[in-house]
C-alpha cells in the first residue's frame, strides 16, 4: 500500500510530520546517524542578534522522568551562523529548515528575522518567546501577553514566511495566549516549551543547576501538553506542532490524534540518535496496520 505522511502547515508542505525541537539535533554533527532530508523539517537551534554563551554550568541535569537543562541559547551570532553555517548546510538538498529565532526585545526578534530573510534555505521561522532559561527578556514575554503579541507583531512585519510561535506551557490559559499569537500574525504554534523547574541537592543544599532553575522536558510531560494541544486545536482554527515527552510512535500518533498536524521530538535525540527515524517508520507501520493511506485522514480524529 502507498503511504502519503506528507502534511501542510501554513502552506508549508513537509514530506511527513516529524521534526527535531530546536536545539536537539545538528544535522551538520549527525548527518552519519540522522539523515537530515528524511525529516519532515529540521529546527535548526535559535539565533540571537549577538553571540551568546549560554549559562554557566552546571546547566543540565538528569532527573527519574527527563531532564531539566539551563543551557541559555548558546549560539554565535546570526551573522555568523549565516556566513558560517548556512554554506555548509545547503549540502542537504532535500531538507526543509525552519530557523528558531530568539531575542531579549520585540525589536531583537524582529532584527534576526530581518538578517534571515536574505537566506533562502529557511522556508520558516519558529519565534522562541518561551525558553525559560533566560535571566531577562524570555521568561518574562513567554508568559505575557503583551510580550507574546509585540513580538509577534515585530516579526510579522519582516517576513511573508510562515511565523510558528513556540509557546511556554505553564501559562494560566494556553489558549488564550495562542489567541493573542494568532491575532498577532502568527500562522501556526508550537506547543509547547519546557516546563520550569527546580533540582536541589540535600547534601549541599543547594540548586543543582548554576541558574537555579531550568525547564523540564522528557516523558512526564506528555500528558499534560497533549491536554494543551488538544484544548488549542479545539478551541483555534490555527495549525498546531505538537512538542512534549515524546518518545515512540505511539506518542506522536497520540498528539496527531487530538489534532496536531506535526510533532518535534526533543530529550529523545539525546538517549537514542536514531528516534525520529524509528518514529517515522513506527507511523507508516501503525498506518499499515490500520488501513490509512493518508495520514491527513488521522489527524484529528480523536472521537470525544
Amino acid at each position: 500500500m502507498e503511504l502519503d505522511l506528507s502534511v501542510e502547515i501554513a502552506g508549508l508542505k513537509l514530506k511527513n510530520p516529524v521534526m527535531n525541537a530546536s536545539g536537539t539535533y545538528d544535522p551538520l554533527r549527525y548527518e552519519s546517524l540522522v539523515d537530515p532530508n528524511l525529516l519532515g523539517a529540521v529546527v535548526l537551534k535559535s539565533l540571537t542578534l549577538n553571540p551568546r554563551e549560554g549559562n554557566p554550568p552546571p546547566r543540565i541535569v538528569e532527573v527519574a522522568c527527563g531532564i531539566v537543562n539551563s543551557i541559555g541559547i548558546q549560539n554565535e551570532g546570526v551573522e555568523e551562523f549565516i556566513k558560517v553555517k548556512v554554506p555548509l548546510l545547503r549540502k542537504f538538498k532535500e531538507a526543509t529548515f525552519i530557523a528558531s529565532v530568539a531575542g531579549l526585545t520585540p525589536n531583537e526578534f524582529a532584527e534576526v528575522v530581518e538578517a534571515l530573510e536574505g537566506v533562502d534555505i529557511f522556508k520558516a521561522y519558529e519565534i522562541n518567546t518561551s525558553c525559560p532559561n533566560l535571566e531577562k527578556g524570555g521568561v518574562n514575554c513567554a508568559l505575557d501577553e503583551r510580550c507574546i503579541q509585540q513580538v509577534t507583531k515585530a516579526v510579522r512585519g519582516k517576513t511573508n514566511k510562515p511565523v510558528i510561535v513556540k509557546l511556554a506551557p505553564d501559562v494560566t490559559d494556553i489558549v488564550a495566549i495562542a489567541k493573542v499569537a494568532v491575532d498577532a500574525g502568527a500562522d501556526a504554534l508550537t506547543i509547547a516549551n519546557t516546563y520550569r523547574a527546580l533540582v536541589v541537592d540535600l547534601k549541599s543544599r543547594k540548586p543543582i543547576l548554576h541558574n537555579v532553575t531550568g525547564g523540564l522536558s522528557g516523558p512526564a510531560i506528555k500528558p499534560i501538553t497533549l491536554r494543551l494541544v488538544y484544548e488549542v486545536v479545539k478551541a483555534l482554527d490555527v495549525p498546531v506542532i505538537a512538542s512534549g515527552g515524546i518518545t515512540s510512535a505511539n506518542d506522536a500518533l497520540e498528539y496527531l490524534l487530538v489534532g496536531a498536524k506535526a510533532v518535534q521530538i526533543g530529550t529523545m535525540n539525546f538517549v537514542r540518535h536514531d528516534i525520529m527515524i524509528k518514529i517515522i517508520e513506527g507511523i507508516k507501520k501503525f498506518m499499515v496496520d490500520e488501513g490509512i493511506k493518508d495520514i491527513k485522514e488521522f489527524i484529528g480524529t480523536l472521537r470525544t
